[in-house]
């Protein structure tokens, strides 16, 4: 059975959907000021890797865990859907279906508890 990894085309291209991602969320007043003092080069490639991992490609992420990097920064539910609906607009304009989708944003909600780490 194909990965989502390798059904989306692997790295290349989970790092163009990276890259709309950020361009969204770098607009959107609910979650850019989360990365006002952050290095977005290293970020965009920090997360390519990391979603590249979440969709079953090789495990090339050696950040943080998840409750690690969002300690203390008081996210709540309307930045974690926030998010969530980049990432899922992100995937959209590269022609993914509904049905990856939504597989993908299930994958992002098992994290949740961790990214809302108080």
């Amino acid at each position: 059975m194909q990965t989502l990894y390798e059904k989306f085309g692997g790295q290349a291209a989970i790092s163009k959907v990276v890259d709309i991602f950020y361009d969204k969320v770098l607009a959107d007043p609910t979650v850019n000021h989360f990365f006002k003092h952050t290095d977005m080069e290293k970020q965009r490639k920090h997360q390519s890797l990391f979603i590249s991992w979440v969709l079953g490609g090789p495990n090339q992420y050696s950040g943080k865990s998840m409750a690690k990097a969002h300690e203390g920064m008081n996210l709540d539910d309307k930045h974690f859907t926030s998010i969530a609906n980049h990432l899922a607009d992100s995937l959209r304009h590269f022609n993914v279906s509904e049905e990856d989708i939504q597989d993908v944003l299930t994958k992002l909600a098992t994290m949740k508890s961790e990214i809302l780490y108080k």
